[in-house]
């Protein structure tokens, strides 16, 4: 092989740790949280765009944590239907995939410096207790991915806090308030972000609910008691018919409210990329199926969060 080669094969393993096809469901949230600040009159662009940065990188660390802790917790094995994990795979040494973790979550914490002296306490509080998150669901001494937590980290990280503390840096900075505040101050956290984050929080859930029924087997093999194993297929895809259905639950609730309106309904124009994944879900469980059923869900959060945002924001920018 040559040295050209040897190189590219080398980006492609780095490619294949840092898992770019996450990256559209790290945006999404953000991308909603946009949206409600653009309808509320608070859109403030810096903020927002180191709010995405920040969590593009949070991401990226936690797909490095995760592919490294599964290796050395012996959870990956050749027997795993899902794509290619470069620890496990021999692809890049451990040691660099756990640098990379390390400097993705430290050039994390740069950006959010940034967002701490704008938003203080809470979100000095969100950054560490996201990172925290990141690194202990498969690493730690008690991993809690290996104990049926996964899903509700995800839903709470990548949805509620993702979309909530997205708003909040934009509210605070239209409100003035000063440098680094130490409480919540007011209106800049509404019960409508919290609400309008369970879309994203439900079908980012939903991925991951994908990724474990397609693993339930080799997972309880290697000891990875995932809610998918504890659940088994049947409640599995009653979870995931769940969070999917609350993702287009929710925008009928904000279009009854007349300050959307009817342009809140906009996610209900993604039901057929919904309606067609959940068919491959419900009926099957191999890789060869769910592995592309993965990226489906993925393209069906960030088509919906663009359309909830867009939505949310239509009845202030028309």
């Amino acid at each position: 092989m040559s040295t050209a080669d040897a190189q590219v094969s080398k980006r492609r393993a780095w490619l294949m740790a840092a898992r770019p096809q996450t990256l559209p469901a790290g945006s999404a949230p953000v991308v909603v949280g946009a949206g409600l600040a653009a309808h509320a009159g608070v859109f403030a662009p810096l903020p927002w765009l180191a709010a995405l940065v920040g969590a593009l990188l949070i991401q990226v660390g936690t797909n490095f944590a995760n592919d490294y802790y599964d290796a050395v917790n012996g959870a990956d094995t050749d027997d795993r239907e899902g794509f290619t994990r470069v620890t496990a795979g021999g692809l890049i040494p451990p040691a660099q995939v756990k640098w990379a973790m390390v400097a993705t979550y430290a050039l994390a914490v740069v950006v959010g410096a940034y967002l701490v002296a704008i938003g203080g306490v809470p979100i000095l509080l969100v950054g560490l207790s996201s990172i925290a998150a990141g690194v202990l669901y498969t690493g730690g001494p008690y991993p809690y991915g290996y104990r049926g937590l996964g899903d509700l980290f995800v839903f709470v990280y990548f949805g509620v806090v993702a979309v909530t503390g997205t708003y909040y840096v934009q509210a605070v900075t239209a409100a003035g308030v000063g440098l680094f505040p130490t409480g919540l101050p007011a209106e800049t956290l509404s019960l409508a972000a919290v609400v309008a984050s369970l879309p994203a929080a439900g079908l980012s859930t939903a991925i991951l609910v994908v990724n474990n029924v397609r693993d339930r087997e080799t997972d309880a093999a290697t000891g990875k008691r995932t809610l998918a194993v504890i659940l088994g297929y049947r409640w599995s895809r009653v979870e995931f018919l769940a969070l999917v259905g609350m993702a287009y639950v929710v925008p009928v609730v904000f279009a009854l409210d007349p300050a959307y309106g009817l342009w809140a309904l906009a996610p209900l124009a993604s039901l057929p990329l919904a309606g067609g994944v959940t068919t491959t879900v419900l009926e099957r469980t191999e890789g060869e199926a769910l592995n592309p059923a993965l990226e489906r869900v993925g393209q069906t959060l960030f088509v919906h969060s663009i359309l909830f945002a867009a939505g949310l924001a239509a009845p202030q920018l028309l």
